[in-house]
């Protein structure tokens, strides 16, 4: 067409349609003239390859200073930002105008495109139905949860199937343990009714801080029983590589953001007791999981089966009963009633209960923080005993009172056979000991 540069794709179809027709039937099939036809036979170069690249129009306004100076603060610093280098620049560079700065951006982007360090290269990953569950904690404390108008220092486990998006969700009261997770995944487990081939925690780096080699040994031995026990390959992210673990890091975020709303919407983060807040943390994991419905139950599907009963999620410790009338477990000081001084007591330490036995015979069953809690908190608990009881026997009869720095009672235990009836509201005197 008159007026109008020929483009490639017309000199192309020109080019083919002349091995089998003349120049002015070509021409005609590509649209331009029979003059354009005649001198394309004697120039065949494309019109894209005739065009002169395009100089720059103005003055480089980094051209003095990018080799000079921004190069060496990359080289020494790698991992500097874009708009710091220009900032510095310009501190440097007072008549450096503000308008250069995507300038600066750009060039440094080229820059490290051509001569700058390798990066991580991270391949997708493509999850397999059934093949692997993943385990973390996270810290909720920033979400102001209250317990009868007292704050509630606690974490989540959280589990997550990586390919269908199962949650399950279990609130800690304690740091993070072995205990926590052994009784938040089997939760899990039995709430999904079945185990994935693969499980993947963050190796456990709380649990195994502050601990020596023979107790890291054996926590890891421990760890896998409790995955042999539902068939379940153990695996571990390396330490400080969150990415490895992005399946369920990712997921925190989506969950206390979810929490975050619906104690919004609630108007309230005060919660009566401990089971009314774990039963709205259940509710919003149940919501978020029936989004994810049929995927779930498509995964579920490929799942191992579970055994025929849970393994153990406690920690079994023997401790014995001092002539202060206690004994001292995770550097907090318990006291029992005299009766039991001298003998040895087998404690099994879950992660919201310390249970008591003298052999096979229950005698105490403590709820609430556990002692791994108050030490991690830096607390001192104040423990005392009364022998109020219902009438039954007084080696299954005995209220504790468990106070924090001397202050009122603020966690009951009940005995085993629950009785809590006319027990004093405070613990008669004389009968408070300190650790």
């Amino acid at each position: 067409m008159p007026g109008r540069h020929i483009n490639d794709h017309q000199v192309r179809l020109y080019m083919k349609m002349r091995q089998t027709v003349s120049p002015r039937s070509a021409a005609a099939c590509a649209a331009f003239s029979t003059a354009t036809a005649y001198r394309l036979e004697h120039d065949k170069d494309l019109p894209s390859h005739k065009k002169v690249p395009r100089g720059r129009r103005r003055p480089d306004p980094i051209a003095n200073i990018f080799d000079a100076e921004v190069v060496p603060l990359l080289v020494a610093a790698p991992g500097i930002r874009a708009v710091a280098v220009f900032e510095e620049m310009q501190r440097r560079h007072p008549e450096l105008p503000d308008g250069v700065r995507r300038t600066m951006e750009r060039r440094i982007r080229s820059w490290r495109a051509l001569q700058g360090p390798e990066r991580d290269v991270i391949f997708r990953q493509v999850h397999e139905p059934g093949r692997m569950g993943l385990s973390d904690f996270t810290d909720m404390a920033q979400l102001g949860v209250r317990i009868a108008g007292v704050g509630l220092d606690h974490r989540l486990y959280h589990f997550r199937l990586a390919c269908s998006g199962f949650e399950h969700a279990h609130v800690i009261l304690g740091g993070e343990s072995y205990v926590a997770l052994a009784e938040g995944l089997q939760n899990a487990l039995w709430a999904l009714g079945g185990a994935p081939r693969e499980h993947r925690s963050d190796s456990l780096s709380a649990a195994f801080r502050n601990l020596d080699a023979s107790a890291r040994d054996d926590l890891t031995r421990r760890y896998d029983a409790l995955c042999r026990h539902y068939r379940m390959e153990p695996s571990r992210n390396n330490r400080g590589v969150a990415h490895e673990n992005g399946g369920i890091e990712s997921s925190h975020g989506h969950l206390k953001a979810a929490v975050r709303d619906a104690l919004l919407l609630r108007g309230s983060a005060d919660f009566d007791d401990l089971a009314g807040y774990r039963h709205f943390i259940d509710e919003i994991v149940a919501l978020k999981n029936a989004r994810c419905a049929k995927r779930i139950d498509a995964e579920r599907a490929a799942l191992q089966s579970l055994p025929g009963m849970r393994t153990s999620d406690y920690e079994e410790v023997l401790v014995l009963v001092t002539s202060s009338g206690g004994f001292t477990l995770r550097k907090v000081f318990y006291t029992v009633p005299s009766r039991l001084i001298g003998h040895r007591l087998r404690e099994r330490l879950y992660d919201a209960r310390l249970d008591l036995f003298l052999g096979g015979t229950p005698l105490f069953t403590c709820h609430g923080a556990a002692p791994r809690a108050a030490a991690s908190m830096g607390m001192s608990l104040i423990i005392a005993t009364s022998s109020t009881h219902c009438g039954a026997s007084p080696w299954h009869c005995s209220t504790w009172y468990i106070a924090i720095s001397s202050s009122r009672p603020r966690h009951t235990a009940e005995c085993s056979r629950g009785c809590l009836s006319g027990a004093p509201k405070r613990p008669p005197a004389g009968r408070w000991l300190s650790c």
